[in-house]
């Protein structure tokens, strides 16, 4: 409905200055009211017009119960891998000498490089595996639950091998190998799938107006509601990561074994949140064969070298094919899924950057004078900064960036992201060159001269001064790992989403990969010239990012609407995955 068919006499004020930013909207049901401005009466829950989409302010929602429960579960899940894999470092590093809160398997620094960055390579190849299960045999929720019970098999495996009895007979290695294997089968099926069920929580497609109590009439904007859902989402993540101040103490004091049995509690706990929740979440069932229908349709397009190929009416009209197994939306929709996994061709150089924080990062703080700090929980700063600064973004910096009609696309946040990020690792060899400065080892830190009492003091530089790095990788996170989970969402077909987030987590394996080859670099001195030729490397792909996509920010509004399509298109037009679509229907039928 156009505003001119609302025309109507004034009856109530209108405040364009409400200072309102993210409105509780209880029901789609429509209301009346009227703008003194326009002199127009609207009705809540309508459409906007181009001209109202131009003009009006746009919120977001606040997340259905249903999406905090989900969030719940990724807060335990998340505070048991980086509080598991947080002390994998010094594990694996630092050799059994009878304290043990000191190290366990005794590889050395490029050994434990080595594994975790494989423990971080195998936890995201692994989300290919549960997104093909719940997209096309047991749906999100079903496979998130079976994937529990093969994390916490995984869990106990660590536990049992790493109390002190087991590494001293020798089993230490071999169940660290088994149960990151296990461990990383297990969250990579609940990863895939755990991001897109919460923001299947929220059921809004279209935008709608909305008048607040004020008068003010605005825009709800499902795009910026799922671009909130996944700031505290991450927000989530990060809070669950901070059992890294907790983890640390008990390794040094208790054992590692203690530690890996914190997170083994908490990931159970996790696991009844989710199965006692289940009648609270929306469940979408899977959808048959798409990903083998997504592939099939990839190879038509590839063959005939056209995007459009394997619409049911592109094949009636050029080849006389009688059907096809998904209709011309169907293809629409793989199209724009293929233009996220273009976006997402970037991102393995960025978590290069980012794997950093969890491996040199440690072994870069244990060259330092500790003070009494553990070298592994310097790691909490990361999540800290990105604890306090995501309300500052959502509260204050981007409702103002709206206000003054600042457009902060996600293209921009990604490519800002990278930027950061390069920050980050330039910092982090300023750092190191400060380190290699200082005595008593200058450029070999833990040799002879710094070790009393059996332990490795450190180069006479301050652990806290590290700090920085992390808060400028934790800055980076906001704009750029964020900002994927929310692309990944909207841009994939809603029977693909967790394929398509899957895909996007297969960057950081590719990312743990680029990192494995650069293990043999990750020593001193070599390792301050590797922080700076990431850094270079790291801003470099921003800027290149920025030119190849930032065109791709004027069509977001239009990518995001074709989700609003598909309860018309499963009505006037064959649904996908039930029987053949007749081409020669379709033929005349566009999209």
């Amino acid at each position: 409905m156009s505003a001119a068919d609302r025309e109507a006499e004034l009856a109530q004020p209108h405040n364009n200055d409400s200072p309102v930013e993210h409105i509780v909207v209880n029901s789609e049901k429509d209301s009346m009211s009227i703008d003194k401005e326009n002199g127009t009466i609207t009705s809540d829950g309508e459409e906007p017009t181009e001209d109202e989409k131009r003009t009006l302010r746009h919120i977001a929602e606040n997340l259905p119960v249903s999406a905090w429960l989900v969030a719940v579960v990724e807060l335990c899940e998340r505070f048991t891998y980086y509080g598991m894999s947080g002390m994998f470092q010094n594990y694996v590093m630092r050799p059994l000498d009878g304290s043990q809160g000191r190290g366990a398997l005794g590889m050395g620094h490029q050994g434990a490089t080595g594994l975790t960055t494989f423990f971080q390579f195998w936890c995201y190849v692994t989300p290919i595996i549960g997104a093909i299960v719940a997209d096309q045999y047991l749906g999100k929720y079903k496979t998130i639950v079976w994937f529990c019970g093969v994390y916490l098999i995984g869990l106990l495996i660590l536990v049992c091998t790493s109390i002190p009895v087991a590494l001293e007979h020798g089993a230490g290695l071999g169940g660290f190998v088994v149960a990151i294997l296990v461990i990383g089968l297990g969250t990579g099926g609940i990863k895939s799938n755990v991001a897109p069920l919460i923001a299947d929580q929220y059921k809004r497609k279209k935008m709608a107006l909305k008048t607040t109590p004020k008068g003010e009439r605005v825009i709800i904007d499902p795009a910026l509601t799922i671009q909130r859902i996944y700031m505290i989402f991450y927000g989530c993540i990060n809070l669950g990561s901070l059992s890294l101040l907790a983890t640390p103490y008990m390794e040094l004091y208790i054992g590692f074994w203690s530690g890996f049995l914190l997170c083994l509690c908490m990931f159970a706990t996790g696991t009844m949140v989710l199965i006692f929740g289940r009648k609270y979440y929306v469940v979408r069932p899977p959808q048959g064969s798409i990903i083998t229908d997504a592939f099939k349709a990839l190879w038509i397009m590839v063959k005939n070298r056209n995007m459009d190929a394997p619409k049911p009416s592109w094949q009636a009209e050029h080849r006389g094919v009688q059907s096809m197994p998904w209709n011309d939306h169907f293809i629409d929709e793989l199209k724009r899924a293929l233009v996220a996994c273009r976006v997402f061709a970037f991102y393995p150089i960025y978590w290069v950057v980012y794997g950093q924080f969890s491996s040199n990062f440690v072994t870069q703080a244990g060259q330092m004078e500790g003070h009494g700090i553990p070298n592994d929980l310097m790691q909490n700063f990361d999540p800290i900064s990105i604890i306090v600064f995501i309300p500052l973004l959502e509260t204050l910096v981007y409702p103002l960036m709206r206000r003054l009609k600042i457009p902060f696309r996600p293209i921009t946040r990604i490519s800002l992201g990278f930027v950061v990020a390069s920050l980050a690792m330039m910092y982090a060899a300023i750092v190191q060159h400060l380190i290699y400065s200082a005595g008593p080892c200058y450029g070999h830190p833990g040799c002879a001269a710094s070790v009393v009492d059996g332990t490795a003091m450190g180069n006479h530089v301050h652990i806290a001064i590290q700090t920085p790095a992390y808060v400028f990788i934790g800055i980076s996170e906001i704009f750029a790992s964020v900002s994927g989970l929310e692309y990944a969402y909207t841009k994939a077909p809603p029977s693909m989403k967790s394929f398509v987030q899957s895909m996007y987590l297969l960057t950081n394996a590719f990312g743990s990969a680029l990192a494995e080859a650069l293990t043999p670099a990750a020593f001193d001195p070599a390792i301050m010239w590797m922080f700076a030729a990431l850094a270079c490397a790291s801003f470099t792909c921003g800027i290149i990012f920025w030119l190849v996509f930032h065109h791709l920010n004027s069509q977001e509004d239009d990518m995001n609407a074709l989700d609003a399509d598909d309860d018309l298109q499963a009505e006037t037009v064959a649904p996908h995955a039930t029987e053949p679509v007749d081409a020669v229907d379709l033929a005349q039928h566009k999209h």
